[in-house]
């Protein structure tokens, strides 16, 4: 069950591209890397059900040093505002531990379609979107910064994303937070949630039968450098672009891809056989 070199460069693809995209907008990148892990484990023969948790799992981790370098490039840039961060954060990591603990434990179908209508969902959001005009000051609220956080991380855990595709559009229409200081927070804020849903799959998958090699529960160490490898030095690039252009111009390019990722996840092309 070893990778071959058509899996291996296409992990060191899709860790550019997500690095940038965490950067850029904010987000994790699990859209673009749990469909492609998720492929390379299967196509070596991993059950599907483990296959799926793997990607969950090594994704979270992989969001880690992403998300970091990201977060520390947009605090240069006073866009991180840390008490939202870290409240949103650490609420949101214990949330996302107890939410990868329930994926550990349901079928990999129910799984993969969940992650394919979430990832949906969030294209069709984006495209509807348009963010408002924000002439109030960003919100300061504890106890509005934990109720938001709690859930998003049990269902950032759950489907196995950092959870900045959930948390910048909340940051913006319910925060009050300008679109930077939405997409700077996000960044800070998945360094938690990672935390807190990797450990968990970690936990969870220790003696599993069917792991493929260089994993330690749900975690595939493997995988994990070949993303990190590439996403974290990009994620540097993404963030300081964020400042530069208007991210509006990539938005299209991401709802499709978004919508791809989704529609393959849930089984549309299978079921119409369409070999794409």
């Amino acid at each position: 069950m070893e990778l071959h070199a058509i899996q291996i460069i296409a992990l060191l693809i899709t860790g550019i591209g997500v690095g940038f995209a965490s950067g850029l907008l904010g987000v994790g990148g699990c859209f673009i890397m749990v469909p492609v892990q998720y492929w390379a484990l299967t196509s070596i023969g991993v059950d599907p059900t483990i296959a799926i948790r793997i990607a969950f799992g090594t994704n979270l981790l992989v969001v880690l040093p992403t998300a970091f370098s990201g977060a520390m490039t947009h605090h240069r840039k006073g866009a991180v505002l840390w008490k939202a961060g870290v409240t949103l954060g650490i609420t949101g990591a214990i949330g996302a531990f107890f939410g990868a603990f329930i994926a550990s434990h349901l079928p990999g179908k129910v799984l993969t379609f969940a992650f394919g209508v979430a990832v949906l969902l969030g294209a069709i959001r984006m495209l509807k979107a348009k963010p408002p005009k924000i002439t109030e000051e960003p919100s300061e609220s504890l106890a509005g910064f934990i109720l938001w956080g709690f859930p998003l991380g049990i269902f950032s855990g759950i489907i196995g994303i950092g959870g900045g595709v959930l948390m910048v559009p909340i940051m913006v229409f319910f925060l009050k937070f300008k679109i930077h200081q939405a997409v700077g927070t996000s960044t800070a804020l998945m360094v938690f949630t990672a935390v807190g849903g990797s450990l968990s799959f970690l936990i969870n998958g220790l003696g599993v039968q069917g792991l493929p090699p260089y994993s330690t529960g749900y975690l595939n160490w493997l995988q994990w450098i070949l993303l990190a490898g590439c996403s974290v030095p990009m994620a540097i690039v993404g963030a300081r672009s964020a400042h530069r252009l208007p991210a509006a111009q990539l938005r299209y390019i991401f709802i499709a891809v978004m919508a791809y990722m989704g529609l393959k996840m849930i089984g549309v092309f299978a079921w119409l056989h369409l070999p794409i």
